[in-house]
């Protein structure tokens, strides 16, 4: 794959030193990963010390508070962890270290008192503890608003019932930043707590088997009668939906991003596979069929490439303004990876059809992407609301 290009955006480059050597070190950290990844998925898991090397980095802690271990950084360097991760030839791995990074702690940097910070999102960041975000739930996902797990208050405490399912990390977390239910039906009664896994009552159910991304777990949580302390609540009691919410945002957006990079890393390892690979006395590559599709590819990804970082633009300027262009980027990138992993599955003949190349897992692993996070229909119907139809 060709180092992403240098983009200008409103004559101010976007790419400093500072994010390309970022830059190479994700990369030397993946490719050191790479070589277990067959291992990893065959176990459905990968080992925990991962969490504590990429702490030690500093990648969990890129745009995180430097008063708890973060670096402060701005999102343009969370692209770059992003779009060089792909390297692991592990989309598991790569979602359960991005859980840690980008969806179970940015909104305990934001909300959270400096005790939950301390406690929980300072060894987050080093790697010494491991997080989950706990939303989805078995009777909907993309439905926050239907969240029946409740957190009742009982003098200092609350106590917590209900089940979670589809949580990344789930079987090995040391905390969750948990969503539940403190008020009436709806989004309004809604809030986050911090949630340590050691409590009375707290239990992990299987850990369910997946078409792709074997190697992160993904568990079903029961809750209880768990009983955690009323200090362990992020921002305002009642007020967590629209944190949920604007969190997605950041989780749809490292998404696409990440999308986009595993589409031209496919197209580039196919093009270089069949300019070996033979057929009827000439290289799979020279044929015109596979040329134009893979050249239609990389305009595709070029033209998703502009609108996620538009997207990104969007959400470092305005978190709160950039829905429309992070749920298009999410949608599209989304879209995209099905079509280009295809027909680079399809480039390979036989092989693609095994586990000797990684292009087989890559493309069992990026299904996923357009039903994690808010399904693709779910996208379409924010984009109905954003477009006033």
């Amino acid at each position: 794959m060709a180092d992403t290009p240098r983009v200008v955006m409103q004559d101010k480059e976007i790419f400093t030193d500072e994010h390309r050597m970022l830059r190479e070190s994700v990369r030397k950290f993946a490719k050191g990963l790479a070589p277990h990844a067959v291992e990893w998925d065959e176990a459905g898991i990968f080992p925990a010390e991962i969490f504590k090397q990429a702490g030690e980095l500093g990648f969990f802690g890129i745009n995180k508070s430097p008063e708890y271990g973060g670096m402060g950084l701005d999102w343009w360097y969370t692209v770059c962890w992003a779009e060089e991760l792909v390297y692991t030839n592990n989309a598991g791995l790569n979602m359960a270290l991005m859980v840690q990074s980008d969806m179970a702690t940015p909104i305990i940097d934001e909300i959270g008192n400096d005790d939950v910070k301390r406690n929980f999102l300072a060894p987050a960041i080093q790697g010494d503890m491991i997080a989950a975000l706990g939303v989805s739930e078995p009777g909907g996902g993309s439905d926050v608003a239907a969240i029946r797990t409740t957190a009742v208050r009982e003098g200092d405490d609350y106590v917590i019932n209900g089940q979670k399912l589809w949580i990344t990390n789930g079987t090995r977390a040391d905390f969750i930043t948990l969503a539940v239910r403190t008020g009436d039906d709806g989004y309004g009664g809604i809030s986050l707590v911090v949630f340590p896994t050691d409590v009375k009552g707290y239990s992990v159910g299987k850990s369910l088997k997946k078409i792709g991304n074997k190697s992160s777990d993904t568990a079903e949580l029961f809750f209880d009668n768990c009983r955690i302390p009323r200090r362990y609540l992020l921002g305002q009691e009642n007020g967590g939906f629209m944190h949920i919410m604007t969190n997605f945002q950041g989780e749809r957006l490292i998404a696409a991003v990440a999308a986009v990079a595993g589409a031209e890393k496919a197209v580039r390892e196919a093009l270089a596979y069949a300019s070996e690979r033979k057929a009827f006395g000439r290289p799979v590559a020279k044929f015109q069929v596979w040329r134009h599709k893979m050249v239609e590819h990389l305009t595709s990804i070029e033209a998703a490439r502009r609108l996620t970082y538009y997207a990104v633009d969007t959400f470092v300027k305005s978190p709160y303004t950039a829905t429309r262009a992070i749920t298009m980027s999410k949608l599209f990138a989304g879209d995209l990876l099905q079509k280009v992993l295809y027909d680079c599955m399809q480039m390979y003949g036989g092989f693609g059809y095994t586990l000797e190349y990684p292009i087989s897992r890559a493309w069992a692993d990026g299904r996923l992407i357009t039903i994690g996070g808010g399904t693709s229909e779910i996208m379409k119907e924010i984009l109905v609301k954003t477009e006033g139809l």
